[in-house]
């Protein structure tokens, strides 16, 4: 598996992004859904990063500066047949890394409350994240979930 920066223009990651926001619509209600679209990820205060094995794409995720001490992890996805093999974890991982070299003190995110985001709110405890409350600009939504971690 090899990560690369960006990608942003490549068919197959656009191609996981829609699949990415359809997942995200079928879960959530409209007002629920905070997942960045490709506009959304080219802002300068986000960097993208997709996961590789040679020519096939495994997945993507995406940090957002919040403040020079604050990132967010955005846009967290495992292409539906790279499930299972330890594809997001190793995305979390680079993240994670990349927030320590930006010296970044807090890494958050969002995510869903409902049974379809239980995979990745475990995955995400299991890496020390814990509950929270809204930060950045989110509000309470009995459909969303907080999380942070220290760095």
């Amino acid at each position: 598996m090899h990560i690369r920066s960006g990608e942003l223009d490549h068919p197959q990651v656009i191609a996981l992004l829609r699949e990415h926001l359809r997942g995200m619509a079928e879960l959530s209600p409209p007002e629920s859904v905070h997942a960045l679209d490709l506009d959304g990820l080219k802002r300068p205060d986000v960097s993208f990063w997709s996961a590789w094995d040679e020519d096939d794409l495994l997945g993507c995720g995406a940090l957002k500066q919040l403040d020079a001490e604050h990132g967010e992890i955005k846009s967290m996805r495992t292409a539906t047949a790279h499930r299972r093999r330890g594809v997001a974890a190793a995305l979390l991982e680079h993240l994670l890394g990349e927030a320590g070299r930006r010296r970044y003190r807090r890494l958050s995110l969002e995510t869903g409350s409902m049974e379809g985001f239980e995979p990745a709110r475990s995955l995400y405890a299991r890496y020390g994240f814990d509950y929270c409350g809204p930060f950045a600009d989110y509000r309470d939504d009995p459909n969303s979930v907080f999380m942070s971690k220290a760095l």
